[in-house]
C-alpha cells in the first residue's frame, strides 16, 4: 500500500513537458564564426581599398560598402534565433492521470472581418472543429467576433449551433481528424464499411444542405422572412446597420447550462456566443486588436476562463487534442506558473509541392521561432496562441505568483441569458475603453499594424515566459495565400507593422532593456528590420549592374584572395540555408523557390512597408489594416496547384519586379558581350556577371511572364512597357 502511495507521489512530481536542445548547436556555432570572420574580411577589403576622389566609381564603392555593413549587421541580428534553438515535447497523458476532471474552463475566439473575403461557410467550419476539441464540453465556450457585423455570418453560426449536435458526437464517435467539416469532407472519402459509412453518408448529407441554405441566402442578398423568424437575434440588423455603423449585438446561440443543449447523443454542448462589437464612423475601432479586447470583456461577463485561446476564422483545429496538450504548460508543477501563452505556428493546406509562395517558412517555423523560444523569447503570432487570462489582461508576474488553474473550474454567471447579454453589450461598446488602460497595458495593444508581437512583447517584459510549441501534428491549418499579390500584400502589411515597432517606444533594445534576454531582443529584431532591409538589397541590385554597363568593377577579380571572403560567405550561407531547408523536410526546388520570393518581398513588399513606416512617423499618413482574400477565381486556383506564378494584376510591385530583372538581364548580356570580346575577365567584372546572372536565373518566372505566357497570369502590358523603359533609363544612369 506504501508502495502506491509512494509511487502516485512520484508520478505527481514528473513534469508535465520537457524541453530539449536542438542537435548540432556546436557545428553550427563553428560555421557562424567562419562566417563571421569572412563577413570581417570583406568590410576590411571594401575599407581598404574605396577609389580615391579621381577614380570612376567612388561613391558607387562606398554605398556597395554600406550596404555590406547593413548585411553583415543584420547576419549578427539573426543568429541569436539560431544560437539556442529548443524543442518542446508534451505528456498529455500525465495532464488527464493528475488532473482528471478537474481542468481548467478554456475561452476560444475565433476572428472574422469581412463576409465577402472571408465566407461564413469557411468561418463555421473553424466554428465546428473548435466545439469539437476532446475536452470536457462543460468547459469550453466558443465566441465568434464578427467585425464585420453581418447577419450571413449570423445566420451561418446559427445553422452551425444545429449542426453541432450532429456533428460533434460523429467526431468523437469515429475520432474523427480534423474535426473541421469542410476539411474533413474534402481529404476523406465514404468508408468501406458499410455501418460507418451510412452515418457518414447522412452526416455529409447534413453538411451539404446547411452549406447549401446558407450559400443561397448570400446569394439572395438579404435574410428571408423564415429565416429571420427563426432566432430573436436577426431583430438586431434593419436598414441602418452597416459594416462600420452598428450597435453592439451579442447573441448566445448555445448556453450550455439549458438542459436541453445537448447533442444527439445526449451530452451536453459547449456554450457558443456571437459577438459584434459596437461600431460607429467617429470611433477608432482599431482593427482586430480592438476586437479581440472586446472579445476578452466580453467572455468575462458570461464564461470567463482563466485560459484563452485565440484562431483566426480560416485556421481550422487539426488536433483535438491541441488544448490538453497547451495545458501540458501550463499547468506544470514547476514551470507552469511563469507561462503566459503557447504559441502554435502558422500552418496551411493547401500548400503545393514546391510551395511556389514559400508561404511554409519551414526554417522560421522549425528553427527561428524555436531559438527564439530558447531565449524565453516566443513571438505572439496572432492566432492558435493559447493565453493565460490574467497575463492578458495586465497583470505582472511576481515570484509569488501561483496561479493554480485547476482551482479555477468553469463557473458561469447565474444571470440569465438575457441578462448576459445586455450587460455584454455594454463591454462592446464604442466608448467603454475611454479612459481606461485597454490598449496600452490590458488586452492586446493598440496602434500597430501588427498588434500581436507588440503584445507578447509587452507580456514578456511584465516578467512572463510564452513557450513556442510546434508538434509533430500541426494543431491549426489555414489558408495561404494562393497569388503572388497577396502573398507580397500580407507581408508589406506584417513587415510595416514590424517596422513601426522598432522605430516606436517598444523597440526590444530600449523597452526589453535588463527585461527579456538580450538573444530575444535581438530575436525580435530579426522579424523588425525586415523593413530597412530592402534598401541594401536594393542598392545591390541596381548598383553592380549599372557599373558593369560601365565597365566599372566594384568586386575583386577572381584571381585575388580578397575574391575568398565573399565566396565563402555566399557559398557557406546557401550551403547551411540548403541544409536547413532539406533538416526541415522541404524540397530542393521548395528551397529555390524561398529565395525568390525572398527576393520578391525584399525588393517590394519591404520597401512600401519602409516608406509607410517612415511617412507616418514623419506625420503624411495613418495605419491602415487591410484583409488577406481567401478566395480566388478557378483558374488562378488551378495555375496556383500547377506552380505557375500569377502576375494578372497591375501591381506597382509587379513593375518593380520586371524593371529589376530587365535592368540585370542588360547587365548579364553586357557582361558577357566584354568576355567575348576579350576583356571582361581582366578588368575584374566577373562577381558582376555572376551576381546578375543569379538575379537572371531567380527571374526566369519573370520573363516567361513578361514575354512568353499568353494566360491571364502574365504581366500585363501596361507593366511590361513601363518596366522596359525604366530599365532602359537605369543604364543611363551615370556612375560617380
Amino acid at each position: 500500500m506504501g508502495g502506491d502511495v509512494g509511487g502516485e507521489e512520484a508520478e505527481a512530481e514528473l513534469p508535465l513537458f520537457e524541453t530539449k536542445v536542438s542537435k548540432g548547436k556546436l557545428a553550427y556555432r563553428v560555421y557562424a564564426v567562419t562566417v563571421l570572420i569572412g563577413i570581417c574580411s570583406i568590410w576590411v577589403y571594401r575599407s581598404m581599398n574605396i577609389p580615391t576622389a579621381e577614380e570612376e566609381g567612388r561613391w558607387a564603392w562606398i554605398g556597395m560598402f554600406m550596404a555590406e555593413l547593413w548585411f553583415g549587421f543584420y547576419w549578427i541580428i539573426t543568429q541569436s534565433a539560431r544560437w539556442n534553438v529548443t524543442h518542446r515535447f508534451t505528456f498529455k497523458d500525465r495532464l488527464i492521470n493528475r488532473y482528471g476532471d478537474k481542468l481548467p474552463a478554456v475561452d476560444v475566439f475565433v476572428c472574422t472581418a469581412d463576409p465577402t473575403m472571408e465566407p461564413p461557410t469557411m468561418v463555421i467550419s473553424t466554428v465546428l472543429s473548435v466545439m469539437s476539441y476532446n475536452y470536457p464540453p462543460d468547459k469550453l465556450s466558443v465566441y465568434l467576433s464578427d467585425d464585420g457585423g453581418s447577419e450571413f455570418t449570423f445566420y451561418a453560426l446559427l445553422e452551425a449551433s444545429r449542426f453541432s449536435k450532429h456533428w460533434i458526437p460523429f467526431c468523437k464517435k469515429f475520432s474523427v481528424e480534423p474535426r473541421s467539416p469542410a476539411a474533413y469532407f474534402a481529404q476523406n472519402s465514404k468508408p468501406e464499411d458499410p455501418k460507418v459509412a451510412k452515418e457518414w453518408l447522412a452526416i455529409k448529407k447534413s453538411y451539404e444542405e446547411m452549406k447549401s441554405r446558407i450559400e443561397s441566402a448570400i446569394e439572395k442578398g438579404s435574410i428571408s422572412k423564415d429565416i429571420g423568424d427563426q432566432h430573436r437575434g436577426f431583430s438586431e440588423w434593419n436598414s441602418e446597420v452597416t459594416k462600420q455603423d452598428h450597435q453592439s449585438i451579442v447573441q448566445i446561440l448555445i448556453d450550455r447550462r439549458n438542459p436541453d443543449a445537448v447533442d444527439d447523443d445526449g451530452h451536453q454542448l459547449p456554450t457558443l456566443v456571437y459577438v459584434a462589437r459596437e461600431k460607429r464612423p467617429h470611433f477608432p475601432h482599431n482593427f482586430k486588436a480592438g476586437s479581440m479586447n472586446s472579445l476578452i470583456r466580453v467572455s468575462s461577463e458570461i464564461s470567463n476562463a482563466p485560459i484563452i485561446l485565440n484562431v483566426d476564422c480560416d485556421m481550422y483545429s487539426n488536433n483535438s487534442d491541441a488544448i490538453k496538450e497547451a495545458l501540458c504548460f501550463f499547468m506544470d508543477k514547476e514551470r507552469g506558473h511563469m507561462i503566459s501563452y503557447v504559441q502554435y505556428p502558422q500552418s496551411y493546406d493547401n500548400i503545393t509541392k514546391n510551395d511556389i509562395y514559400a508561404n511554409v517558412a519551414s526554417a522560421v517555423h522549425k528553427i527561428e521561432l524555436r531559438g527564439m523560444d530558447g531565449w524565453d523569447g516566443a513571438l505572439f503570432c496572432g492566432t492558435g496562441c493559447f493565453h493565460r487570462r490574467e497575463s492578458l489582461c495586465g497583470l505582472k508576474f511576481s515570484k509569488n505568483y501561483r496561479g493554480e488553474l485547476n482551482s479555477l473550474c468553469n463557473v458561469m454567471k447565474d444571470s440569465s441569458v438575457h441578462d448576459m447579454e445586455q450587460g455584454s453589450k455594454v463591454l462592446a461598446s464604442c466608448s467603454y475603453e475611454k479612459g481606461t488602460r485597454w490598449g496600452k497595458v490590458m488586452g492586446l495593444v493598440y496602434g500597430c499594424l501588427v498588434e500581436d508581437i507588440i503584445t507578447g512583447l509587452t507580456i514578456q517584459c511584465r516578467g512572463w515566459k510564452p513557450v513556442y510549441y510546434n508538434p509533430e501534428r500541426a494543431a491549426f491549418l489555414g489558408v495561404a495565400p494562393n497569388t503572388l499579390d497577396i502573398s507580397l500584400v500580407q507581408h508589406k502589411r506584417w513587415c510595416e507593422g514590424m517596422f513601426h515597432i522598432f522605430l516606436s517606444k517598444y523597440c526590444p533594445f530600449t523597452y526589453g532593456y535588463d527585461k527579456i534576454k538580450l538573444g530575444a531582443q535581438m530575436g525580435y529584431c530579426l522579424y523588425l528590420l525586415w523593413a530597412p532591409n530592402s534598401i541594401a538589397l536594393l542598392y545591390y541590385l541596381i548598383i553592380p549592374s549599372i557599373c558593369l554597363l560601365h565597365g566599372i568593377p566594384l568586386f575583386p577579380e577572381v584571381s585575388s584572395p580578397w575574391f575568398l571572403p565573399f565566396a565563402y560567405v555566399y557559398a557557406a550561407r546557401n550551403a547551411c540555408s540548403i541544409a536547413e531547408a532539406l533538416a526541415c523536410g522541404d524540397t530542393l526546388k521548395a528551397w529555390w523557390n524561398s529565395q525568390r520570393m525572398w527576393y520578391f518581398r525584399r525588393t517590394t513588399s519591404y520597401l512600401f512597408a519602409f516608406i509607410d513606416t517612415i511617412t507616418r512617423q514623419l506625420g503624411f499618413s495613418q495605419s491602415a489594416f487591410s484583409i488577406t482574400a481567401k478566395v480566388v477565381d478557378d483558374d488562378v486556383l488551378e495555375r496556383y496547384e500547377e506552380g505557375t506564378m500569377e502576375f494578372g494584376t497591375s501591381s506597382v510591385m509587379f513593375t518593380i519586379i520586371a524593371t529589376l530583372a530587365l535592368l540585370n538581364f542588360f547587365g548579364f548580356t553586357a557582361g558577357i558581350l566584354k568576355v567575348i570580346w576579350g576583356y571582361g575577365f581582366a578588368e575584374g567584372l566577373t562577381v558582376q556577371i555572376g551576381l546578375c546572372l543569379v538575379v537572371v536565373i531567380i527571374n526566369l518566372p519573370v520573363y516567361q511572364a513578361l514575354f512568353l505566357r499568353d494566360d491571364n497570369g502574365r504581366i500585363p502590358s501596361s507593366v511590361m512597357f513601363k518596366s522596359l523603359v525604366l530599365a532602359s533609363l537605369a543604364c543611363l544612369i551615370p556612375v560617380y
